[in-house]
């Protein structure tokens, strides 16, 4: 099989739509082309993936590589599509299973090492991940932002060896873990004196989901009383977290 086809996700604002990232092999003279609207970052994804490839002891194809990111017409720009770039090299070529590859999403920048570096966004990818039905694969160092979207199935990993290994069903891969909540008491209504009027106000504001704007001259209490609202607030659901 000369044709792979890989899922990740770009970064557009705070949405993050879908790439699919195409490889295919043909013969020829050597080569490796990238198209699809890459920045330079993502153009120069073709030296960090061979040398990647070949430190974790895999076989770069001596072919006439085509990587096509789609859709065309969507910027592309970070590291982020080395691991995906990578891991359709691999399984275009034969040297990791091409069905492993169809229930997962792939994110993460390659070290010249096969280290895998965290990058940016992740967290709109999980969500996207999850609303496609599909598990995500991240750098250990995305792991802890992937795992606030429980809804998503992710996993961390260190290297691109590690994620060969699990799609080749040698070795699993850890779970991404959310690091604890941790309640931040801020400044107390209890602190203020005097100021009824305004004290009543935020309390009105905060129980019925009001907008509030304070006016008045500098020093009368503005800032203090402001500082103060979101102790009067209940905790965010997940949804409004997110």
């Amino acid at each position: 099989m000369n044709l792979a086809l890989v899922h990740s996700r770009a970064r557009s604002g705070v949405r993050a739509p879908e790439v699919r990232v195409e490889v295919y092999l043909a013969g020829g003279v050597p080569r490796m082309s990238i198209v699809g609207l890459p920045e330079a970052a993502v153009r120069e994804a073709k030296d960090r993936v061979r040398a990647a490839i070949m430190c974790a002891q895999y076989e770069f194809p001596a072919r006439v590589i085509t990587l096509n990111l789609a859709p065309a017409d969507l910027p592309k720009d970070g590291g982020r599509f080395d691991l995906p770039i990578a891991l359709g090299i691999l399984a275009a070529s034969g040297q990791i299973p091409l069905e492993a590859l169809d229930e997962y999403e792939f994110l993460g920048e390659l070290g010249l090492t096969g280290e895998l570096r965290a990058v940016d966004g992740v967290l709109p990818a999980a969500l996207a991940a999850a609303d496609a039905g599909r598990k995500l694969i991240v750098p250990a160092g995305n792991g802890a932002e992937a795992a606030l979207a429980s809804r998503v199935e992710a996993y961390t990993a260190r290297t691109l060896l590690e994620v060969c290994a699990m799609l080749d069903r040698r070795k699993p891969l850890p779970a991404a873990t959310a690091p604890p909540a941790v309640r931040e008491h801020g400044p107390d209504m209890a602190d203020v004196r005097g100021q009824v009027h305004a004290r009543r106000a935020l309390e009105i504001a905060a129980a019925g989901n009001h907008h509030l704007l304070l006016v008045g001259p500098p020093g009368c209490g503005k800032t203090l009383l402001a500082s103060r609202l979101p102790g009067l607030l209940p905790e965010a659901t997940e949804e409004e977290a997110l």
